[in-house]
């Protein structure tokens, strides 16, 4: 087995932390620049390549990186997952969302049953719900087919697969495989829910309500306004929902739904979109052949992570050289800026995918770390990003690392050429030019105009975003969360720093407050 050690226990972190700093402005630079584009890509699957030409590595760094990911056994800890060992030390459990896209290692079996067999199933029967939807075998009591799929959930019941519906929309639509419209319900603010219900049919809607306990609190109100909504329309709740839930939680068997599907304890929900929480609303969105699509293209980037050779491995190249910007250089943020308005909601998702992972000041057995750990996550698509936020990017007192996402091809092949160029050329003229700049800065005698350079930055370039793409672009990101927290020696697949919030707010709404929680209370007018 792994051994389990804090970072800078290790002889090769230290060695790390004495490698020469690169000076990123000459090295992309002029022929050494273009040399370093060539040369610092890795293919990451589903026709993607990660480009970290101008990260700030050299071939001594890169080297010492894939020392440090040796001796802290990165690739053996990866291995120890997928076979099924309890990593989720919090929770005692395994983790196990590769599993719901592919055979990583051997046969997993948990409470007498083999997960890949059950999430295989799982998968098969919303396949087989979406396509009778389809086909209009079950329709709403009017014998009508439904037209609108409205998921109602918080956290990785909903970001995620938000994001994921978006990011395939336009795609699915000129690709003709878009068969429903997807709405999204998640903030128990009410404004939310009675936004989505004014803009829908909901005679023609059928709900995915996604709680694996069956008691979340603000999924449950939901799911209430919804039912509410649906009576005062004269129709029957129960012919218009279904659940996505655990089998043990009262929603399994309940009457109340169409049909249920069943998740585990051994996926935590930001890891959940290639389960049956992102499952049903993406097959009834687009057919479970898209789906299919999305979890062979997350597949593809699994196969890769199983790599030992870190310079053939991406995501945990990325984690690496996130690593040592982290640790090493003190970077504190890392922007995620994907030139595709289709991934505006990508890095949301990532928020809570990293920070909700890494977020973490003790290791594994509850000790405090003495170590920086998971970077402050945030981001927005581009070109939007540049006329927002780029001016602290340039010119801030922080340096941030950033992560470029850029693909050749637009999803809907609509174009026009103005000026002498296309709008998809001057996105890519975008992303390239702010690469440079962000790498070798400009030289001007008066100070404001003047860009110091030396801000790193990475590219994720496809031909287009497809389902396959987002797969493994997702599946990329997910391992690159797990590699660091091996190497933080964290237990990513927690996250006690949601649940006290939660505590205090039973405790408001019961009335059973006092102090400044009784006074701020009071303030709100609860």
């Amino acid at each position: 087995m792994a051994a389990w050690k804090n970072m800078d226990t290790l002889t090769s972190y230290q060695e790390l932390m004495n490698t020469k700093p690169v000076a990123l402005a000459a090295a992309m630079s002029g022929e050494n620049g273009a040399q370093r584009v060539k040369s610092y890509t890795v293919p990451m699957g589903a026709e993607l390549d990660f480009n970290y030409a101008a990260r700030p590595v050299d071939d001594d760094i890169l080297a010492a990186l894939a020392k440090f990911a040796k001796e802290a056994e990165l690739s053996e800890k990866f291995a120890e997952l997928y076979n099924g060992a309890v990593i989720n030390t919090g929770e005692n459990r395994m983790v196990l969302h590769h599993l719901t896209r592919g055979q990583l290692g051997n046969d997993v079996v948990a409470d007498g049953v083999n997960k890949r067999a059950f999430y295989l199933e799982q998968q098969q029967k919303i396949a087989e719900l979406a396509n009778k939807v389809h086909a209009g075998e079950i329709t709403n009591a009017a014998g009508e087919k439904f037209t609108t799929v409205v998921q109602i959930g918080i956290g990785g019941s909903d970001l995620g697969p938000r994001a994921m519906y978006l990011a395939l929309e336009n795609w699915a639509k000129v690709n003709d495989t878009f068969k429903m419209k997807a709405e999204f319900i998640s903030n128990v603010d009410p404004d939310d829910a009675a936004g989505v219900l004014s803009k829908i049919d909901v005679a023609h809607s059928i709900f995915v309500l996604v709680s694996k306990s069956g008691t979340t609190l603000e999924t449950l109100t939901n799911e209430s306004f919804v039912k509410d909504a649906l009576v005062k329309a004269g129709l029957n709740p129960s012919d218009h929902m279904i659940a996505v839930t655990s089998e043990t939680s009262p929603l399994a068997k309940s009457a109340d739904y169409l049909a249920a599907f069943f998740m585990d304890d051994y996926i935590g929900g930001r890891y959940s979109s290639t389960s049956g929480v992102g499952g049903a609303v993406l097959s009834l969105a687009f057919g479970p052949e898209v789906f299919d699509r999305f979890l062979k293209g997350a597949a593809e980037a699994d196969a890769l992570a199983k790599n030992e050779d870190l310079l053939k491995n991406p995501a945990m190249l990325d984690a690496m050289i996130g690593v040592y910007e982290r640790n090493v250089l003190g970077y504190p943020t890392t922007a995620v800026l994907p030139y595709s308005q289709a991934m505006s909601r990508f890095p949301a998702h990532l928020q809570q995918l990293d920070m909700e992972s890494n977020g973490k000041s003790v290791n594994r057995y509850g000790e405090p770390v003495n170590y920086l750990t998971g970077p402050v996550i945030f981001g927005e698509p581009g070109t939007n990003g540049q006329h927002s936020f780029y001016q602290l990017l340039h010119q801030g007192t922080d340096i941030i690392p950033l992560q470029f996402v850029g693909f050749k091809s637009s999803q809907m092949a609509t174009d026009v050429v103005i000026q002498g160029s296309t709008s998809q050329q001057k996105l890519c003229a975008n992303v390239a030019a702010q690469i440079i700049a962000f790498a070798c800065g400009k030289q001007d005698e008066n100070r404001n105009k003047y860009f110091a350079g030396g801000r790193p930055s990475s590219i994720i370039i496809g031909k287009q975003l497809t389902p396959e793409a987002l797969g493994a672009l997702l599946a990329h990101f997910e391992n690159k969360v797990m590699f660091q927290g091996f190497a933080w020696n964290l237990n990513s697949f927690d996250q006690e720093g949601v649940q006290l919030g939660k505590v205090l707010a039973t405790r408001v709404l019961k009335g059973e407050t006092d102090g400044a929680l009784k006074a701020y209370s009071d303030l709100l007018g609860i």
